[in-house]
């Protein structure tokens, strides 16, 4: 029996994971709005995703100064976020406040998401795995470079509340300013009790 692929060999099997498939697993129920920006997701380009994203913000913005409210995000930036993190320094992941601070109406820090899920490593001290400086975007199949992203060793996604567990054991994407670099030598122990609890969640 011939089997068509749908994509091109391309050398990874990021392009097989819908031939692999047994078909849609259960998920939880969603509600008119998750499943509105699931749409968008799965049938806008990147580049129009972004876009949306970004006048959505700005109108958003725009009507929170109509009603004296702050926009979003408060800051661009935290002032003294650590830049240039390599792999293997320590670092103290930032409070869920400093976090948000940061985060526009879509949670994304120059297109970077901070998930919910992510929140249970807030205060805990992680080490840097590597920076992020290329990566295959599976919608598109091309690669993309990124700055001032890196992955912290061991933290994995096991699942979210929108979608339930998931067996792919992403790592997350993190932002440098979401980042505090320690220099105390006497802190470079992982915080095993915030990582046990954020794989448990």
């Amino acid at each position: 029996m011939e089997i068509r692929l749908e994509q091109p060999n391309t050398g990874c099997q990021i392009s097989s994971l819908r031939l692999l498939a047994n078909g849609d697993g259960k998920a939880p129920p969603r509600s008119l709005v998750k499943r509105l920006k699931l749409v968008m997701r799965r049938h806008l380009s990147p580049d129009r995703e972004r876009a949306f994203k970004k006048w959505s913000n700005n109108l958003i913005n725009n009507l929170y100064r109509l009603v004296s409210r702050h926009p979003k995000p408060i800051v661009q930036s935290i002032s003294t976020f650590t830049r240039d993190l390599q792999a293997g320094d320590w670092v103290r992941v930032r409070s869920l406040e400093e976090i948000e601070a940061t985060l526009n109406h879509w949670r994304q820090l120059r297109g970077c998401t901070f998930i919910p899920e992510m929140a249970a490593y807030c205060g805990t001290t992680q080490r840097v795995l590597k920076r992020v400086e290329r990566f295959v975007d599976e919608r598109d199949l091309r690669v993309k470079t990124s700055k001032g992203i890196v992955l912290l060793e061991g933290v994995m996604c096991k699942g979210t509340a929108d979608f339930g567990s998931c067996d792919r054991s992403c790592l997350y994407f993190w932002r440098e300013e979401w980042l505090e670099k320690i220099n105390d030598k006497r802190s470079h122990e992982p915080d095993l009790e915030g990582t046990l609890s954020g794989k448990d969640r």
